[in-house]
């Protein structure tokens, strides 16, 4: 048997998550509860990803100079993206296994008054409410992932990841056949989606509160990965800086990669965003296998692996014909979104008994900052050119080279 991974940690009592299921639910009903962890994940970022989608609508229909826009943005990314590392704090010391169900509830709210909002408050309102359920979502739902890994913590991260990835590919998606055609107010048919995830995370945490268990080897567990809190501390200021650089140059590509492909190639808006798909997609699947393969070669080769082998595709990328971008996508989007996976893990191995902090910070904050990114790149591309965006953002991957101060983990094992 595996030693039990401490997942939360406080210095009088707080319960911990073992990584072993139960014998007569290792194979079947974990699993089971990783494919419920990773479609709840799916249903969250669609509905976080349907907020920007509606943009142009909200604009027309209020009269909303970009200034607004900005305001909504900022209203939704301080509450997902900012409170995510403080509500990970907290329920690293009172884990609430029903908060999946109660930050859902916000999402439902915010989905039924943005359909019906008829002031810019009430938006500003709706905005804050679906960040708020996705800030409550990811610290408990990525804890409960590893509960149901199985010892397979890099497979169960890059299963949870793909379901968000997809989540967000659909938004756009649901917003150009739903909302455009029937308007506004078809947007409370999404509370429906909350309502049905609502359903799912409540079983999920009925399944989880019984695998929480009276901690008593808490200190010893923090000394498995048998690095002084310095190093430790400075790994993770090393991680976060590694999944900065990628979450800035994802976002340079999700924002502006359809205005670099009409600009520089001529091609129409339709085929820009096909491409662009194809990137996403090759992304999904660098997230999918980039778990697995930490699990089965180690996480920091695989680190490692998306930052050699990622950037002379980067830095080849605003050079390339219209083929070879379609062909450098595909490579760039698989192996720089294949560390992800690997980086979390590495990041919660590092600190097992702060698990809600180290999931919030890296699906919260960093991501957020990465989408304040795609903002200075606009403010660049605006003052020079989009191709000159993309020749400094080929770059970016190079930051990726600290992984060198990356330490061996060498954790204990039974």
């Amino acid at each position: 048997m595996n030693k039990p991974v401490i997942l939360s940690e406080d210095v009088t009592a707080a319960p911990i998550v073992t990584d072993d299921p139960p014998p007569a639910q290792t194979s079947t009903a974990a699993f089971a509860v990783l494919g419920a962890v990773s479609l709840s994940h799916l249903l969250n970022d669609l509905l976080q990803s349907l907020l920007p989608s509606i943009y142009p609508i909200l604009k027309e229909n209020y009269s909303l100079d970009f200034s607004q826009i900005g305001l909504i943005t900022l209203a939704f990314m301080v509450t997902s993206s900012l409170l995510q590392p403080l509500i990970g704090i907290y329920t690293d010391r009172h884990p609430k296994p029903q908060s999946l169900a109660l930050g859902m509830g916000f999402t439902f709210v915010g989905m039924i008054l943005l359909s019906v909002a008829h002031h810019y408050y009430v938006i500003l309102i709706a905005a804050a409410l679906v960040g708020t359920g996705s800030a409550v979502f990811h610290p408990e739902s990525a804890r409960i992932a590893r509960a149901a890994s199985g010892g397979r913590y890099g497979l169960a991260q890059s299963v949870f990841q793909v379901g968000g990835n997809f989540g967000q590919a659909l938004g756009p998606m649901a917003a150009a056949l739903i909302v455009v055609p029937f308007g506004q107010g078809s947007i409370v048919g999404f509370s429906g989606v909350a309502a049905v995830a609502i359903v799912i995370l409540w079983r999920l945490g009925a399944w989880y509160k019984p695998r929480m268990r009276t901690r008593k080897q808490a200190h010893a567990e923090r000394q498995s990965v048998g690095l002084s809190s310095g190093r430790v501390k400075f790994a993770l200021v090393v991680l976060v800086v590694l999944c900065f650089s990628k979450a800035f140059y994802l976002a340079g590509i999700n924002s502006y990669y359809t205005f670099f492909l009409i600009h520089k190639f001529g091609v129409s808006t339709q085929t820009a965003q096909i491409y662009l798909f194809v990137f996403l997609a090759a992304s999904a699947c660098g997230v999918f296998f980039g778990g697995p393969l930490g699990d089965r070669f180690g996480r920091k080769y695989v680190i490692w692996f998306s930052i050699v082998g990622a950037l002379p595709f980067t830095l080849m990328l605003p050079y390339a014909s219209l083929t070879g971008n379609l062909m450098l996508s595909i490579l760039i989007g698989f192996i720089i979104s294949s560390a992800m996976p690997a980086i979390i893990v590495y990041a919660q191995e590092l600190m097992p008994h702060r698990f809600g902090m180290i999931s919030g910070l890296f699906f919260g904050f960093v991501f957020g900052i990465g989408g304040i990114g795609a903002a200075v790149l606009g403010y660049i591309a605006d003052r020079t050119s989009i191709d000159y965006v993309y020749q400094v953002c080929a770059f970016l991957p190079a930051i990726g080279l600290l992984a060198v101060f990356l330490p061996q983990l060498k954790r204990q094992r039974a």
